[in-house]
């Protein structure tokens, strides 16, 4: 008789990443020994990071180790309950008052991770007979976020049009009775394409058929717009979503996220978004990270414009050296492959040659849309960026990707 219990069967039969790591193709769960920003060290090498979500370099900023330190000397290293009970601190709100003011709406709030807090809002705000409306490129968290709501009410109406496709988008809302609650939600930046959401279209599609607009900033916040305030400032409107939301894992340099809106609404989510209810808050550190982080961006609108600058000298590069940027115009920079062995073996020839990226297969994206993803920081410095290209430009010849 098998010691093995049928409910870990699914485990023992897969066998993917075991297949992959024989390969040596396998390129997960990379330990970083040190980082130094730009720069990271992985089993004694130095590689250069072009894979890294921190968007303005301010995750090893000594402005935010300096402050993040204090407050734990100040505070401890953790608040020990939920915002619901214990652990709402005087500087979580203060977090927020400066975050609704940071994006122009009347409250915002803060959640422990960006993850919960499209869990969190998304499946407060989705009840039953709702109708939910999500472009079919949004990040996991948001589909997350729907499939709680479904789980706990079947009655939930789940509609998924093609990216950034606004006569699909159309057709779906028209079938919709008109005075029916209904919710789109949609990515500012998508987080593999790196492209922007036409959001004054869709605003006007909202108007139009009576619907609100969930709008996730995670990607937009610190990389978009003149002075990092999102997608909104980037079409120069202030009115173009009706809840956004946003992570400190990125652009902020810290952990956790917020949901921000009109005051009625984000009261209502407060006490009715069960990861907000059921887990520990932000720790003190990473609140007064955010805090720090939030008044650099006010102080040094340059870093935005800087890695704005960045996207497009990279972009630029990688489509005159022939590779497939697919629609991005920011400083997330897709090549695409196609074949997911060929991204394996790309990303491998990468990594050995000093080249940290992310290479991204279905069901992460469309079949045959494998692709390497690279995103890049503020402080990259232009000798790393031609470094980069040319490295990436000379390994893409060498298997006859370009």
């Amino acid at each position: 008789m098998s010691n093995t219990h049928k409910i870990f069967e699914k485990c023992y039969s897969f066998t993917e990443a075991e297949e992959a790591r024989a390969a040596g193709h396998y390129p997960f769960f990379q330990p970083i020994g040190k980082t130094a920003g730009t720069k990271v060290l992985i089993n004694d090498r130095e590689l250069l990071m072009a894979g890294s979500n921190n968007y303005l370099g301010l995750a090893t900023d000594p402005r935010m180790i300096e402050a993040s330190q204090k407050a734990i000397k100040e505070y401890g290293t953790s608040c020990s309950g939920s915002r619901f009970m214990n652990g709402t601190l005087s500087l979580h709100e203060e977090l927020e008052h400066k975050l609704a003011d940071f994006v122009g709406v009347e409250e915002a709030l803060c959640f422990t991770t960006g993850h919960q807090t499209n869990l969190g809002a998304i499946s407060a705000l989705i009840g039953r007979g709702d109708h939910v409306i999500t472009d079919k490129f949004n990040h996991a968290s948001i589909m997350d976020g729907i499939f709680l709501s479904a789980g706990m009410h079947k009655s939930v109406h789940v509609h998924r049009f093609p990216h950034n496709n606004f006569t699909a988008l159309e057709k779906i809302l028209k079938r919709i009775p008109r005075d029916a609650p209904k919710l789109i939600v949609t990515d500012g930046v998508f987080s593999m394409e790196g492209d922007i959401v036409n959001l004054p279209e869709m605003k006007a599609l909202s108007i139009k058929y009576d619907a609100a607009i969930y709008l996730d900033e995670a990607h937009a916040v610190g990389v978009l717009g003149e002075t990092g305030r999102g997608t909104m400032e980037h079409y120069g409107e202030t009115d173009l979503a009706d809840l956004i939301m946003c992570t400190f894992s990125k652009a902020f340099g810290s952990i956790g996220g917020f949901v921000a809106g009109k005051s009625k609404v984000i009261d209502y989510i407060k006490h009715v978004a069960r990861p907000l209810m059921f887990s520990a808050s932000m720790t003190p550190a990473n609140v007064v990270g955010a805090i720090t982080a939030l008044d650099i961006i006010k102080q040094e609108p340059e870093r935005v414009q800087r890695l704005q600058e960045i996207g497009r000298k990279m972009a630029k590069g990688f489509g005159d050296l022939g590779f497939d940027t697919g629609s991005t115009t920011t400083p997330i920079i897709p090549l695409v492959i196609g074949d997911n062995e060929k991204t394996f073996i790309f990303w491998k020839m990468l990594f050995d040659r000093g080249v940290y990226v992310n290479p991204v297969i279905t069901p992460a994206v469309p079949p045959n849309r494998a692709m390497i993803r690279t995103s890049y920081m503020a402080t990259h410095s232009d000798e790393e960026l031609d470094q980069i290209l040319d490295i990436v430009g000379k390994t893409g010849k060498d298997i006859g990707l370009i």
